[in-house]
């Protein structure tokens, strides 16, 4: 380690020490939630916020909610397979997903499978455009999806019994209760969710075969007030499947494949007149078996364990100056059958400070360095600007520098992984503006994010397939997020669309990245009247290329769900859904040789005491 990181990390350390002195308490801050930064140190990028009734309009998994509420494009292999972002044109590895400030991002694969993160297990997710790598890791280059529990003091008991049923005889039973005072927090879930997923293929005579899921989730929350000053929180979820992996119109499949994730995270919040700290331990796990064959117990595995502990401190350095140091320290070991044993070491640590110089102007800065024990790591920075000249409109620009780091599998895979690999590195501009009155929102941001070094897996001259650093990519492009709510007495409606055009390349080549498609359009409207409600959601995918001469694509495609909903007047706890996925029955593909659903329905019953 040179002598520059040693210092900075030295610096690093002291001023955490020097900010978190006690102090007299005259008037605290509200507490902070599990991801407080986020809030305080995104002010140069856009955020979307989505709400519960955006979440309960859509079905369970991540996949569903981000494709018709998001920029985000998606590959799945078939109706609840395995599920890939791509967000602003850059890969599954480079959009990283947060959990209650933790990144939970697979040590193995690199990535998150966006269909087994089941929605109704929160209560506030965000997406963050733009890269986050100094605050969140490896990954954050293209965007993050963040998943919180906010557990709040307020005296409440509740229980919600939800029933759905759908085509493909799908089956989702979710149970949640929440109990809280002004002193202890309790929440938890149960969801079961399992389909035959036998749905037909559109303009063919064949049927989604191999294709059943069987997926459980258990979340339990719970934080204790000891006073004013002092929150204990524990944040705590399983995740199992057990998944057949359904074939392609070309070729039928027989494979089956089981995982099991856990969650544990347990943190300590301070609060003192000028300062919060928060002291975080997470334990994670990852583990997974692929039968070929699901009818021979013949099998691969892997697994991976991660342990992460983390000091939190924001400091309010004056009335305008806040700091905020995190120092982390996290290993991990994996192993499997195609994965040699090993272990990882990365001892990270980064400073922001927001300064806030008028009334409607600030600046934020970041840095980040990381010590790891497996590859030389670059320092990070991150820059933003926020002004906002009128009231109801603003300025914000950012630059960032970024990274994603090898994973298990490229580094370690038997007799193909690379151990000489390095990080990706990103290098990302971007500006916008941001317009608010009254009930109307307009957000456009233009960005380019320029990729080195990104890892390719390809063959080499006897035919075996490694990862090796050897692509570099650039993408630029255009965001506009819109919106409009309005009630009047018993009359509610919103509005809500967003638009993306994203051009991606393959710099040696001059060629659009494959599965990045230029444009993507969604809208969704719901109107409520009293205890009556309905809803539309309309999503268009570009046509996307298949093969990296873009000889080969897919075409665009038009998706639309309707749904309505209706809550009993004598009885305010019973609400009743029904909707109508893909009403027009479309033909579609968004990996290639991979049909999606037709026209399907889903009935929802929901019960609250």
């Amino acid at each position: 380690m040179t002598i520059k990181n040693w210092a900075f990390l030295l610096m690093l350390f002291l001023s955490a020490l020097c900010v978190a002195q006690h102090d007299s308490i005259t008037s605290l801050e509200p507490v902070v939630i599990a991801d407080n930064v986020l809030k305080k140190f995104s002010n140069s990028q856009h955020i979307s916020i989505l709400n519960d009734s955006v979440l309960s309009k859509n079905q369970s998994n991540l996949t569903s909610l981000l494709n018709f509420n998001s920029t985000i494009y998606f590959k799945e292999n078939g109706l609840g397979m395995v599920s890939s972002p791509s967000f602003r044109g850059t890969t599954a590895q480079q959009t990283a997903v947060i959990w209650n400030g933790i990144n939970i991002n697979s040590q193995l694969n690199g990535q998150t499978d966006f269909n087994t993160i089941i929605t109704s297990n929160y209560n506030a997710v965000a997406v963050r455009s733009g890269g986050g790598s100094v605050i969140y890791g490896s990954s954050a280059v293209g965007g993050s999806v963040h998943l919180n529990n906010e557990l709040l003091f307020k005296k409440q008991f509740s229980n919600t019994i939800t029933v759905n049923y759908g085509s493909f005889n799908t089956l989702n039973l979710n149970f949640s209760t929440l109990f809280s005072t002004k002193k202890i927090v309790l929440n938890a879930s149960f969801l079961k969710i399992k389909s035959d997923n036998d749905y037909e293929y559109l303009n063919t005579d064949l049927k989604n075969q191999n294709g059943a899921f069987n997926n459980s989730s258990f979340n339990f929350n719970f934080a204790y007030q000891f006073d004013s000053r002092n929150q204990l929180k524990f944040y705590n979820q399983w995740f199992s499947s057990n998944r057949n992996f359904s074939g392609t119109l070309a070729a039928d499949s027989k494979s089956n494949y089981i995982d099991f994730n856990t969650r544990s995270l347990i943190e300590w919040v301070s609060s003192q007149k000028k300062y919060t700290s928060v002291v975080k331990f997470a334990y994670l796990t990852e583990s997974y078996k692929y039968f070929e064959d699901k009818n021979f117990d013949v099998f691969s595995d892997g697994k991976a364990q991660n342990y992460i502990s983390r000091y939190d401190i924001n400091f309010k350095a004056t009335s305008k100056i806040t700091i905020n140091s995190i120092i982390d320290y996290t290993i991990t070991a994996a192993n499997g059958t195609n994965i040699l044993q090993k272990q990882r070491n990365v001892f990270s640590g980064l400073v922001l400070m927001k300064h806030q110089i008028f009334a409607n102007l600030l600046y934020e800065v970041g840095i980040r360095k990381e010590i790891n024990s497996n590859y030389k790591s670059p320092t990070l920075y991150s820059a933003g600007l926020a002004y906002r000249p009128f009231y109801w409109y603003s300025l914000r620009a950012n630059a960032s520098k970024n990274f994603r780091v090898p994973t298990f599998n490229d580094l370690y895979w038997l007799g193909q992984g690379n151990s000489n690999l390095q990080p990706e590195i990103s290098n990302q501009v971007e500006v916008g503006t941001d317009f608010l009155y009254k009930g109307l929102s307009l957000s456009t941001t233009a960005y380019i994010i320029k990729t080195d070094n990104m890892i390719q897996w390809s063959p080499n001259s006897s035919g075996v397939w490694s990862p090796n650093n050897v692509k570099n990519a650039i993408s630029k492009g255009i965001e506009i997020n819109a919106g409009f709510d309005t009630q009047y007495k018993n009359n509610h409606l919103v509005l809500n669309s967003n638009y993306s055009y994203t051009q991606a390349e393959d710099v040696n080549i001059k060629k659009q990245l494959i599965y990045v498609p230029f444009h993507k359009v969604t809208f969704s409207s719901s109107y409520s009247y009293k205890n009556f409600g309905v809803f539309y959601q309309f999503m268009f995918n570009g046509k996307v290329f298949t093969s990296s001469d873009n000889e080969n694509f897919l075409k665009s495609y038009k998706v639309s769900n309707v749904g309505v909903d209706v809550t009993f007047k004598k009885l305010q706890s019973i609400k009743l859904s029904f909707q109508i996925n893909n009403i027009f029955n479309q033909y579609y593909q968004n990996v290639a040789i991979r049909p999606m659903p037709g026209r399907n329905f889903n009935v929802i019953s929901n019960f609250k005491f």
